[in-house]
């Protein structure tokens, strides 16, 4: 039986509309606070959160762990919100 034939398709090249106007060689590094602060957070949500587990067992730890029996829930918000303010820091690194 004999080959078909192979048919060549085009490369689609995009119009020049719609092609990126920067490269990202030519793109600045982001900023140093932007590592930093990102790290900060994550340290701070997670000693927070710790500090919330482990004071929330022992209800008799005086006066000086009294906010964080009061905030109740909040404390996860406080925790898990420091974490996403973190992504949306690391989501401008470059």
């Amino acid at each position: 039986m004999p080959k078909s034939s192979v048919r060549k398709k085009k490369i689609y090249t995009p119009p020049p509309e719609l092609r990126p106007q920067v490269a990202a060689a030519t793109r600045k590094p982001s900023p140093a606070w932007v590592p930093v602060t990102a790290l900060g957070l994550i340290i701070f949500a997670i000693v927070w959160l710790v500090t919330y587990y482990l004071t929330n067992a022992w209800q008799d730890l005086g006066d000086s762990f009294l906010f964080l029996v009061k905030l109740e829930w909040g404390n996860l918000l406080i925790g898990f919100g420091a974490m996403i303010g973190a992504l949306v820091v690391l989501s401008r690194w470059r």
